[in-house]
C-alpha cells in the first residue's frame, strides 16, 4: 500500500461501519463521512457506532470523522461509498468538490432510483468518473459477521487491476480474504439482484414454504441472474463464483439478511409500508425490484422470480396467489 494513497468511507450504516473496522486493521488513518454529528461525537467518546454494529470496537484515534462530504472527498484518494442507494443522490447533491482523479469503490448493493443505474454507471454518467477509476466491493459478507470477526470473503472488482489490488491490501486481514475481478458491471448487478431473490426467499418462508422449495428457488435464482446479467453485459464469467452465487446464498439464507427479513414480513401479511416502518435498516431489494423489472422490459430475459416479487410489492397482488403461480414456472 503506498503511503500517499488515502482511503475514506462514506456512509454511517452497518456496512460502512464494517468496512471501517476492516480498514482500521491495516491503516493508520481512515476518513469517514456521515451525516450525524451526534453519532460522530458518540464514536469519538465511546469507540463504537451507537446505531449500527454497536458491538464492534472502533479505534477512534485512527478515524478522521466528518459530517462534511466535501472535506472527505477533497482530502482522500479512494472513496468507498456505502450510503444506501435510495439516499445517494441526496448526499451527492451536497458535493461542491470535484471527483476528478478520485477512485470510487461502490459498496452499495442497489440501483440509484433517480437515474435507474447501478452506482458505478451513475458515477460514470452523472459525474464523468472514468470506468478505470470505478470499482465494486461485493460479498458474500454480512456486516454483522465482520463485527464478530468471523472469516469472510470479499470480491473487489475494477477494470484497473492495480487499483483493486491496492484496496485489497488495505482490507485483507486476519478474518477477511479478498479476490480480484474485472467484472465491475456483472458483480454490481449481481449484488443488486441477489437482494430481490432474498426478498423472494423471505416471502416464501413467511408463506410457510420449507427448505426443499427454498433450494429450488435459489437454484432458479442463480440461473435467472445469469440470464439477466448476460443481456446487459456479455462477457466470460463464472456465475458459480462467490461474488455471484455465494453472495446470493448468504443473502437468501442468512438470518442477518435484511432483505430476507423484509420479504418474510410481506409473506406474513405486512404491507410494504408497515414492513419498512418496523425495520430500522433499508431493504435495498425493494428499490432494486422496480429497477430490475423496468430494465428487463427492454431486455426480455426470462425472470419469473423478479416478476413475481414486482407483482407483490408494486402491483399489490396477493403473495400467496403469486407464489402458487411461480411454483409452476420453476424447475
Amino acid at each position: 500500500m503506498s503511503n500517499q494513497t488515502k482511503i475514506a468511507v462514506l456512509g454511517g450504516g452497518s456496512w460502512a461501519t464494517a468496512i471501517v473496522k476492516m480498514l482500521s486493521e491495516n491503516l493508520e488513518t481512515i476518513g469517514w463521512y456521515m451525516r450525524s454529528i451526534y453519532v460522530i461525537e458518540h464514536i469519538k467518546r465511546n469507540k463504537h457506532n451507537p446505531s449500527y454494529l454497536s458491538s464492534a470496537e472502533l479505534h477512534s484515534e485512527q478515524l478522521d470523522l466528518s459530517d462534511n462530504i466535501n472535506y472527505i472527498v477533497k482530502n482522500y484518494d479512494i472513496l468507498i461509498f456505502a450510503i444506501p442507494s435510495a439516499f445517494l443522490s441526496t448526499e451527492l447533491e451536497k458535493l461542491k468538490t470535484s471527483l476528478e482523479g478520485k477512485i470510487i469503490f461502490s459498496a452499495i448493493k442497489g440501483i440509484v432510483p433517480e437515474s435507474g443505474l447501478i452506482v458505478g454507471e451513475h458515477f460514470h454518467t452523472s459525474y464523468n468518473v472514468p470506468y478505470e477509476n470505478i470499482g465494486v466491493i461485493s460479498g458474500p459478507c454480512h456486516a454483522e459477521e465482520v463485527a464478530m470477526e468471523r472469516l469472510s470473503y470479499l470480491t473487489l472488482a475494477c477494470q484497473d487491476e492495480a487499483k483493486a489490488k491496492e484496496l485489497s491490501k488495505a482490507i485483507e486481514g486476519r478474518y477477511i480474504k479478498t479476490k480480484i475481478s474485472d467484472d465491475i458491471i456483472g458483480t454490481e448487478y449481481a449484488a443488486m439482484l441477489k437482494n430481490i431473490y432474498a426478498i423472494a426467499a423471505g416471502i416464501a418462508h413467511g408463506l410457510g414454504y420449507g427448505d426443499n422449495f427454498q433450494a429450488v428457488l435459489m437454484s432458479n435464482g442463480i440461473r435467472e441472474m445469469k440470464r439477466f446479467i448476460k443481456k446487459i453485459h456479455k462477457m466470460k464469467r463464472n456465475i458459480n463464483n462467490s461474488a455471484y452465487l455465494g453472495d446470493l446464498l448468504v443473502t437468501g439464507y442468512s438470518t442477518f439478511s435484511r432483505n430476507r427479513m423484509f420479504g418474510n414480513m410481506i409473506g406474513k401479511g405486512y404491507t410494504v409500508k408497515s414492513a419498512m416502518l418496523e425495520m430500522s435498516m433499508v431493504a435495498e431489494g425493494y428499490y432494486a425490484t422496480k429497477s430490475a423489472y423496468k430494465i428487463n422490459q427492454k431486455n426480455k430475459a426470462k425472470t419469473p422470480i423478479i416478476d413475481t416479487v414486482y407483482n407483490i410489492l408494486y402491483d399489490k397482488k396477493e403473495a400467496k396467489d403469486e407464489f402458487l403461480k411461480l411454483t409452476n414456472r420453476l424447475d
